[in-house]
């Protein structure tokens, strides 16, 4: 079924379940372990567990940690493995061999970036950055400023949709534009190729934020004749809690960048152990310290999935479901005030879906639908996200968080007093 059929005929259980007969990646979902009795639409937060992880860790932990101890620097090829997994990475954003490492959180790849591109247009004094990136980006970009600005921090220009626009703040100062390909509150997704255009027409360099694309949407850095991209793995790419970030530089940058953190396994003979920094060749020179072994292994494991997954496929995929969930909202939800916040045009949506209630607590909602089963989350000040990872999210999940949705709104149950305490993490 095509999504012209599906805007053409009534949207029920039935429609649900015929688009997900024809769905080419639905093999995909019983690689994953989802609760029972769970729509689990929060992958862009934390992915499901692919049923290989546990398997494969427990493999590292008894094996290569239990009996092959520190021989399996050498014999597992754990020292080699944060530029290995790279290489797999690489693919899933238009990147090539040699070009990814991993790294430790993407607040520190980011950082690590960020300098690294600034130091490559010398004599320049702002950072661009977008109002709407995710707070940490700019929260490092404050220590990019101090690190570089000598007597006086660099100038920060924020960007935003309402303006000022981009064209309105590059001219010959800018050095590093930082940008996050899809909003994280709204899903919004940039022109990468042509922003990227944009940016070295001013002469400056661009930083991709991939953390909400990779793995959700097609991405080219190569082919857009990107700089720099910094992303998380345990969104989409189903890593795990905690597992490591990446670092992409394009090769024609690596023998001139100068990372910020010149660690030993960055160095280009780490077990000479030598004096003084020197920097490895190529991508190499990003790695800082010891990679965290364990978390490796959970993504070692979902890249092995990933290199099956048909990318242009996958984006099929989600743009059919986050159509789904939009026509669903359109057609059932208005009597309570809902927006839909996401873009409506698909060149520019990511693999998720904002909305915002009008007549309802938007936390409050949240809270009582993951109650019932039905598992998103909640931005402040008031979006309400559900994420649509492809590879494991039916036609059938859409309908029935729709129908969990309408029902929280019509019966009032979001009003309980316990929907609205607030944890920790919300």
């Amino acid at each position: 079924m095509t999504l012209d059929t599906q805007a053409r005929q009534p949207i029920d259980r039935s429609t649900c379940s015929a688009l997900d007969a024809a769905d080419p990646l639905a093999h995909f979902r019983e690689r994953f372990v989802l609760p029972d009795g769970v729509v689990y639409l929060d992958g862009n937060s934390l992915g499901a567990l692919p049923r290989a992880t546990a398997s494969h860790v427990a493999r590292v932990v008894t094996e290569e940690w239990g009996q092959g101890l520190i021989r399996s620097w050498n014999d597992a090829g754990w020292f080699e493995k944060p530029l290995v997994l790279g290489d797999r990475i690489a693919p899933l954003i238009g990147g090539a061999p040699g070009e990814v490492t991993l790294g430790d959180s993407t607040s520190a790849s980011l950082f690590q970036a960020v300098v690294a591109a600034a130091r490559l247009r010398p004599g320049r004094r702002a950072i661009v950055a977008e109002r709407g990136n995710f707070p940490t980006d700019l929260y490092v970009l404050e220590s990019v400023q101090e690190l570089l600005g000598g007597d006086a921090p660099l100038e920060r220009r924020l960007i935003a949709d309402d303006g000022p626009t981009l064209a309105e703040v590059l001219d010959e100062d800018v050095a590093v534009v930082v940008l996050t390909h899809v909003d994280y509150r709204t899903g919004r997704m940039h022109d990468l190729a042509e922003v990227t255009r944009q940016v070295h027409e001013a002469g400056a360099i661009v930083v991709w934020d991939l953390c909400h694309s990779v793995g959700a949407v097609p991405v080219e850095l190569n082919a857009a004749g990107a700089d720099f991209a910094v992303g998380c793995t345990y969104k989409y790419l189903n890593g795990g809690p905690g597992s490591p970030s990446f670092i992409w530089v394009a090769a024609r940058h690596q023998a001139e960048a100068r990372p910020a953190l010149t660690g030993w396994h960055g160095h280009a003979r780490p077990f000479a152990f030598e004096l003084g920094y020197a920097p490895a060749e190529g991508i190499g020179r990003f790695r800082v310290g010891t990679p965290q072994l364990l978390a490796l292994a959970g993504l070692e494991a979902s890249l092995e999935l990933w290199a099956e997954v048909d990318l242009e496929a996958l984006r099929e995929k989600s743009l059919r479901l986050t159509e789904l969930f939009i026509s669903l909202v359109d057609a059932r939800l208005g009597a309570w005030d809902v927006e839909v916040v996401t873009p409506r045009q698909s060149a520019r949506r990511g693999s998720q879906v904002s909305l915002r209630i009008g007549a309802a607590d938007g936390y409050a909602v949240m809270q009582a639908l993951i109650d019932g089963g039905v598992i998103g989350d909640f931005r402040a000040p008031d979006l309400v996200r559900f994420g649509f990872a492809p590879l494991y999210v039916s036609h059938a999940d859409v309908c029935d968080a729709v129908d969990a949705l309408e029902d929280v709104l019509a019966s009032g149950r979001w009003r309980e007093p316990r929907f609205a305490r607030r944890g920790l993490v919300t």
